[in-house]
């Protein structure tokens, strides 16, 4: 006891100084989640989504869903990609990453939509019947004031689509969802202007 309280006459001023840091570390965590809740952005969210026209409807389905630091493995690159996703804009869904830094981020969420799909690669080496379709990923945040949550989302759609969308808005499955034909009718400009911002990849199955 004598030399806890002699270590704590030494050093008291370093241990309130920390403790003091944890408690304002806790308070501006708690802070930021609650902030986030009621602005209900969860830009520590990464949302998979294939964009598809079926029968004349834009239909919009979840692939996977995780945290950015499990995509990214990173809690840096995890960040950068959130703070990216809160300056996006109307005029321009796409995050606004370094170029030279794009493909490794691209090429993260490339490999988590790979691993999903895996089996058909190897059915493909077994010689079994499998169909190959390209399809593209790009890095989006929609800021639109319809759209109920705001995340990072990783926007998947079939390259043919993309090239070639139809002039005209297809049906849509619910009213919000003019939002997403929008962002795609930007992507598909934005691929032409700055191919760097999207990666390519084969799915198998």
């Amino acid at each position: 006891m004598d030399q806890i309280l002699e270590v704590l006459k030494d050093h008291w001023f370093d241990i309130v100084m920390g403790l003091a840091g944890i408690a304002f570390g806790w308070f501006v965590g708690n802070w930021r989640s609650r902030r986030r809740w009621e602005k209900k952005e969860f830009f520590d969210r990464v949302n998979v989504s294939l964009n598809e026209i079926t029968e004349g409807t834009l239909r919009i389905r979840t692939v996977l869903e995780k945290s950015g630091q499990d995509i990214f493995l990173n809690s840096v690159a995890a960040d950068a990609v959130a703070e990216a996703a809160e300056k996006t804009t109307l005029e321009d869904a796409t995050l606004p990453l370094p170029k030279g830094e794009y493909w490794y981020y691209l090429n993260s969420v490339l490999n988590e939509i790979a691993e999903k799909f895996s089996t058909g690669v190897i059915r493909r080496d077994m010689g079994l019947g499998t169909k190959t379709t390209m399809y593209v990923i790009c890095l989006t945040s929609e800021c639109d004031d319809d759209i109920k949550t705001r995340k990072v989302r990783a926007m998947l759609i079939r390259k043919s689509l993309l090239e070639n969308l139809p002039e005209d808005m297809p049906k849509l499955e619910r009213d919000s969802h003019s939002v997403r034909w929008n962002t795609l009718q930007i992507l598909a400009r934005e691929r032409t202007k700055n191919p760097w911002k999207f990666l390519e990849m084969e799915i198998v199955l």
